[in-house]
């Protein structure tokens, strides 16, 4: 009786034994998994924003492609590490996609993919972390990031700019509405001077069913809008105009090729600095806000 009660109780040290191990080893699987891999280079480290607040650091490498034979798949060489919002840190092996850059552990329990400027992770199939979008890096006073999930985009801006999430531009009068996101500028951008800090500040705006995204179609009336080749093509146009000691001036960078169709407004209201007394107001620096508005929708990143 006793020897079978020592037998049963080495059986089960064995099998709590191996359980141990068996844990063990699917960790590093999903943690260390590219361990054998040597000389890979780091060629690129993105921040992605996700949906319900979520967010992705990857730092991604790549090594020397091995030969292969003529007919042969394609072998691939790099390796992903990737920080979850949630703490989790892993490195991931890169494998064969047909769309963008794949990255699994051996059992594929855990997918990273990454697509253009977007991404997301399956977990046993399921998606984990979606919708991720890029983020800009930070030029060195665009604090803030906003993602937007319906127009699929990213953009940065000043810490202290107000963010209307429900905005809709309203130019083209009743029910003709375009939506988007506006960041609008801080008093104190506007104090002691005739810029209204009111309504002033820059918008992301989506026209969807757009044949051709063009500046046109996010201004009134007759404009002329060019090719305009700055961190990469867009349709523009611009307006001025005045009423009652009030001026208004419009600049639309629309995003060439876009769909849904994208454009960034720049809206500038200020007034008329004649109707204050000597000394008491300055005029404004337009200069200074155009390039701050610039470095703003140079952030932009359309997954």
């Amino acid at each position: 009786m006793k020897t079978a009660y020592k037998i049963i109780i080495a059986i089960l040290i064995v099998l709590i034994g191996l359980g141990m191990g068996l844990y063990a080893q699917k960790q590093r699987s999903i943690s260390n998994e590219p361990e054998n891999q040597s000389n890979l280079t780091l060629i690129n480290q993105v921040s992605y924003l996700c949906q319900d607040n979520k967010n992705i650091q990857a730092s991604f490498y790549s090594g020397p492609a091995p030969s292969i034979k003529p007919g042969e798949p394609p072998v691939p060489v790099g390796k992903v590490e990737i920080i979850l919002s949630d703490g989790r840190n892993l490195i991931l092996p890169q494998t064969i996609a047909a769309d963008g850059a794949r990255y699994a552990n051996s059992d594929e329990s855990f997918v990273f993919w990454s697509k253009g400027n977007g991404a997301f992770v399956l977990e046993n199939n399921s998606e984990s972390y979606q919708n991720c979008v890029m983020a800009a890096k930070d030029s060195g006073n665009l604090a803030n990031v906003y993602l937007d999930l319906q127009g699929n985009f990213s953009i940065r801006y000043p810490a202290d700019y107000t963010v209307d999430a429900s905005y809709q531009y309203q130019g083209f009068g009743p029910n003709k509405e375009i939506s988007g996101v506006k960041f609008i500028i801080p008093k104190t951008l506007a104090e002691g001077t005739n810029l209204s800090s009111y309504d002033s500040g820059i918008s992301i705006e989506t026209i969807p069913n757009a044949e051709t995204c063009s500046a046109n179609l996010f201004l009134d009336g007759d404009v002329d809008a060019k090719t305009i080749t700055d961190d990469r093509e867009y349709s523009f146009a611009s307006r001025t105009e005045g009423a009652a000691g009030n001026f208004y001036e419009e600049q639309v960078w629309a995003l060439a090729g876009s769909n849904p169709c994208l454009g960034v407004r720049y809206f500038i209201h200020s007034t008329n600095i004649d109707n204050y007394p000597v000394g008491t107001v300055q005029e404004f620096n337009r200069d200074n806000l155009l390039q701050q508005f610039d470095q703003i929708r140079r952030s932009l990143v359309i997954k």
